[in-house]
């Protein structure tokens, strides 16, 4: 107790408490000091080890208390000071303002139906068809299907549409659950296939036209996109096979019907057309036996069929026309009549006989000769028309001077009293019809 009275008080403080330290030191006491031998005998070791543990729970929550603070560094001060870039509105140097602006889109309808036309750009190849910009609040969807009238197997969107191009659009759908619709170049074509149709037909005019396909009835053409029916009768020249794929026919309408979507059109028309024009009475042809009939023979002539009746065949009379032509057998002809509007030629081979009854005997001969006896003949037509006409010409003089004379008199009688110069030839008329 002595020892412990002289320690010094700095030494002690000094110290680090310890639950053993602490426990030595409050034994020693109690040994020292009767009067506290009671206190220390009631306490327990449990209430030392207790009391030890109070003194150092506050030691280890002062340590918690104080945790390290992190500084932060200059890139973490900077990007905490960041508040984005500043978007400054300004409309000086436009040549509107923003107000202008706001009122010019409020007033601006953007209600797109279906049916309507509106331009757009294609802006993206997409599959099955293209993405297109028609300033609606989503992209328009273009398929293949709808983006040419005209579409040849095997064509991708790439082949039928340029990119960035610029067209007209019909809308056909209305929007979908995302705001998107459906267009159309094929529908917009197709009417204007048509207007030209109508067009061509009001004109009466030859076109041209690519044959597509054939069937047993004709072939299918194509004609501004549109399909267009060649009946097999309406054919020149050939018949509807597989070889007349591909080939590039004049053609004329024959019907139009744009409510029935019903195109006709004639291939023989358009070819009698174009050589009627240029074929003239007189004329020397050639021609292949078609058909031979009771009163003639049919005769193609550069895809028209004309008619070689059976009394222009030859001078002499004709009892069997099998004994002198043959269907295949090609002859020469001349053309003694037409009818262009309806397409009709009238042949003959008589006037191309040197001598008459050359056709029965030697036909060769009168082939042969054909040019030179038509020449002779035009001679003696040429001086038969002139004949004619001297004739009229006779005729019409001798008519003015009896004119004349029964002018001359009738000048001799007297007014109300005159005579009427074809009162005799009246009374002659009248008796006649009675």
């Amino acid at each position: 107790a002595i020892h412990i009275e002289h320690c010094s008080i700095t030494t002690i403080t000094t110290m680090k408490l310890t639950a053993f330290a602490l426990s030595a030191l409050l034994a020693g006491t109690a040994a020292a000091s009767p009067g506290r031998t009671a206190f220390v005998a009631n306490s327990s070791w449990k209430r030392t080890t207790s009391l030890a543990s109070t003194v150092e729970a506050p030691v280890e929550e002062a340590t918690d208390a104080k945790p390290k603070v992190q500084q932060m560094t200059r890139f973490d001060r900077i990007k905490a000071a960041y508040k984005g870039l500043k978007n400054v509105s300004t409309d000086v140097g436009l040549g509107f303002s923003y107000d202008d602006f706001d009122e010019a889109v409020q007033a601006t309808d953007y209600a797109f139906n279906r049916n309507d036309v509106v331009k757009g750009t294609v802006v993206q190849y997409d599959n099955g068809g293209c993405t297109v910009d028609i300033g609606a609040k989503a992209s328009a969807f273009l398929p293949v299907a709808e983006s040419a009238l005209i579409q040849m197997p095997g064509d991708d969107i790439e082949d039928l549409v340029e990119l960035n191009s610029e067209l007209n659009f019909q809308i056909i759908s209305e929007e979908d659950e995302n705001g998107q619709l459906l267009v159309s170049v094929r529908r917009i074509q197709y009417r204007e296939a048509w207007d030209k149709v109508v067009a061509n037909q009001s004109n009466d005019e030859v076109f041209e036209a690519k044959v597509v396909d054939v069937n047993r009835g004709g072939a299918i053409c194509l004609v501004e996109g549109l399909r267009a029916f060649l009946p097999g009768s309406h054919l020149t020249g050939q018949l509807p096979t597989e070889d007349l794929v591909g080939q590039t026919l004049p053609l004329k309408f024959l019907e139009v019907n744009q409510e029935g979507n019903k195109l006709v059109v004639s291939n023989r028309r358009a070819v009698v057309e174009q050589q009627m024009s240029d074929l003239s009475r007189g004329d020397i042809i050639n021609g292949l036996v078609k058909a031979l009939k009771p009163y003639g023979a049919f005769v193609e002539v550069g895809g028209m069929s004309g008619l070689l009746h059976i009394s222009q065949v030859s001078y002499d009379r004709i009892d069997d026309l099998e004994a002198v032509l043959q269907p295949g057998q090609q002859v020469k002809c001349m053309i003694i009549d037409h009818d262009k509007v309806n397409g009709r030629i009238a042949l003959s081979t008589k006037t191309l006989e040197p001598e008459p009854g050359d056709m029965l005997r030697n036909p060769a001969k009168v082939f042969e000769m054909a040019e030179q006896t038509a020449a002779k003949y035009h001679e003696r037509m040429e001086a038969e028309r002139k004949a004619r006409e001297e004739a009229a010409k006779d005729i019409v003089l001798g008519l003015g001077d009896s004119l004349d004379d029964l002018t001359s008199d009738s000048d001799d009688v007297n007014g109300d009293d005159a005579a009427d110069p074809l009162a005799e030839v009246s009374d002659s008329l009248d008796s006649l019809l009675s």
